[in-house]
């Protein structure tokens, strides 16, 4: 009883990570409450959330004309400001299952060339869906402090975090960032180059969910010991008829070198 007056009245506080391919939410003493991919599905005719997260994944490349599934992040910062709201209120409500009187306070990362512009566009999204105050943190930082890293210390410690839309590289000295680099290049670029690779190579159109699906299992960045392959289904350009091609690793490296 004590219990749930406190969950009502004195709500934990979260953490997300606002990612272009998938969000997190921390909430602390019970560790990662939620990990969905970060799409939206909404019906074109009155703009209303149909599905989010999985659900709304599961639905690309498969839905209707009726049907609009938006990624509202691109390259780590907001490209559609209403879906990313409605988002976040989705993802917070459910990550904060207790109906609180109270919101609760929450530290969003983001990267660290994001223009004042942006940071003030994810602020305002995550007021908007419901946080009582909202924090904003690089996400070099966060991910050295998640590593453990002695970011402390007078010493150089660089780290490389390569995500959905952007890549961080940042050397961080006495608990700040020396210097950074915010490139807008991540996983979806790979996956949009496995997809080109095929469609030019095999005359194969694939998805993107399944371009991700190849990357996962057969993406390295040197030749691996044992050689992997996998076979890959979708639609023949020349013929227009469905067609199950032999995809290697080595096919894969290549086609992620650039």
């Amino acid at each position: 009883m004590f219990q749930r007056i406190l969950a009502r009245f004195f709500p934990r506080d979260m953490a997300v990570d606002l990612g272009t391919a998938n969000t997190l939410v921390f909430v602390p003493g019970q560790g990662i409450v939620l990990n969905e991919p970060s799409i939206v599905a909404v019906h074109t005719r009155d703009r209303s959330v149909l599905a989010v997260g999985a659900q709304a994944k599961a639905m690309l490349g498969r839905a209707p004309g009726s049907i609009e599934v938006i990624r509202p992040l691109r390259h780590g910062v907001i490209a559609d400001y209403n879906t990313t709201e409605k988002m976040l209120n989705h993802f917070i409500r459910h990550a904060h299952r207790a109906r609180s009187a109270v919101h609760p306070r929450v530290v969003i990362s983001v990267p660290s060339g994001i223009t004042q512009v942006e940071r003030r566009a994810v602020q305002e999204s995550a007021m908007q869906a419901g946080a009582r105050r909202v924090y904003l943190v690089s996400e070099p930082v966060a991910a050295a402090v998640g590593a453990g890293m002695p970011i402390s210390d007078p010493g150089a410690n660089m780290v490389v975090d390569i995500g959905g839309g952007t890549t961080e590289v940042a050397v961080i000295s006495l608990s700040g960032i020396v210097h950074s680099t915010s490139l807008r290049l991540g996983g979806d670029d790979m996956n949009d180059a496995i997809a080109l690779h095929v469609r030019k190579s095999h005359g194969l159109l694939i998805g993107e969910r399944r371009s991700e699906e190849i990357k996962i299992q057969l993406g390295s960045a040197f030749p691996l010991d044992e050689p992997l392959t996998m076979e890959v289904r979708g639609r023949n350009l020349i013929e227009g008829i469905p067609q199950t091609i032999t995809v290697t690793d080595e096919e894969v490296r290549h086609a992620l070198e650039p």
